[in-house]
């Protein structure tokens, strides 16, 4: 009967002193304040510009003549070189216009045939002596440009009629040519549509645009707040929201010396060169990076590298408290006590802040007791 009531009374001894235990280690680990240990890493000091992937020069092609689109020989993503084809327009004259120019030939040709008779009496008389060389260059300058009228008038039939003519200063024609070389970017007519022609008065309807695709550039706004930190030459990384995993770098060119509102904010216009563009593959990280095709329009961002201080003592900036001249943290010591210790800091993104005075690597710092609300 003894050794019965002998061993429970052992096994509930054993209990108390393990629950004993296990409540002190459970109230130790809620004792051990929440912290983080300073690292070493790099940091960047950057300001963000928001725009878009453009070509630094876009070309409106217009005509020169109006008419109807007849043929098109180049569609939207082709390349093409200076001077090729792009568009033929077919003349479109109204009898009107024709019927007028037919009466403005005969109205010049008559004026011709008078200006010169009258041009070869005044010649007769010169050689004669009877009127001066002066009057004889007027009437002789009044015959050349009658001549020059009757001309003009005739090719400007033909114009109407056939759609091109030869001058002496070259050749005009309703085939739309290629301004620049690069390749066609969009397309705003199409064939049977009426043209406009580009006048001196007019602006004239657009047909395509082209670029040079291989020349792009960033173009983009910085908030006004940043704008003083940026300086021409910084350099910049750029992210394209369709390619992840493009790596896109670039060269801050020209920062606007004008701002502009946008949505209740005032900001910057800047312009980024695109200095390289490439993109890793996501299943093979070790192959080579692979030159990336960017297209006009492309959404983007650009960090632009204000500092970058590498391999330096890093902490969460939650942690740091700034007070007046001083900088301070609560360092976790290892008998889970904390002491305030007064630190100097350097660069800031904002997330981390660069520790140079006060904390050594592998240190644990308390992180700021939750603020209670009442």
């Amino acid at each position: 009967m003894r050794k019965a009531v002998v061993i429970p009374v052992v096994l509930v001894a054993a209990a108390a002193v393990t629950a004993v235990v296990f409540g002190r280690g459970k109230d130790e680990e809620k004792d051990v304040r929440a912290h983080v240990e300073v690292t070493r890493g790099d940091i960047v000091d950057k300001a963000l510009a928001v725009g878009t992937i453009d070509p630094r020069v876009e070309v409106e092609v217009k005509s020169q003549v109006s008419g109807v689109v007849k043929r098109q020989f180049a569609e939207v993503g082709d390349f093409v070189q200076a001077g090729a084809p792009l568009l033929e327009l077919q003349p479109t004259p109204t009898p009107r216009e024709l019927m007028d120019a037919e009466r403005q030939i005969e109205v010049r040709e008559l004026e011709l045939n008078n200006l010169k008779a009258e041009y070869e009496r005044q010649e007769q008389l010169f050689q004669k002596q009877i009127i001066s060389a002066q009057d004889y260059e007027r009437s002789k300058r009044t015959y050349d440009e009658a001549a020059l009228h009757v001309r003009t008038s005739r090719e400007q039939l033909q114009l109407l009629r056939e759609g091109k003519v030869s001058t002496r200063s070259g050749n005009v024609e309703t085939v739309v040519r290629a301004p620049v070389s690069g390749f066609v970017l969009d397309k705003m007519v199409e064939i049977g549509d009426p043209i406009v022609p580009l006048t001196s008065y007019q602006a004239g309807t657009v047909l395509m645009t082209m670029a040079d695709m291989n020349d792009l550039i960033f173009r983009g706004t910085v908030d006004e707040i940043d704008v003083g930190r940026l300086e021409e030459g910084m350099p910049a990384e750029i992210k394209v929201g369709a390619l992840p995993g493009a790596h896109v770098s670039g060269q801050l060119a020209r920062i606007w010396l004008k701002a502009k509102k946008e949505e209740n904010s005032t900001v910057f216009p800047l312009e980024v060169e695109i200095t390289g563009a490439t993109e890793q593959a996501v299943d093979d990280p070790e192959a080579e990076a692979k030159p990336v095709v960017l297209r006009a329009g492309y959404s983007a961002n650009t960090e632009i590298i204000i500092e970058k201080h590498e391999n330096v003592l890093l902490v969460p900036e939650r942690v740091v408290t700034f007070a007046g001249d001083s900088t301070r943290v609560e360092v976790l010591l290892p008998d889970n006590t904390t002491e305030v210790r007064l630190i100097r800091t350097g660069l800031s993104d904002a997330i981390h802040v660069e520790v140079l005075e006060g904390l050594r690597e592998g240190e644990k710092v308390a992180e700021k007791p939750a603020k209670v609300i009442e």
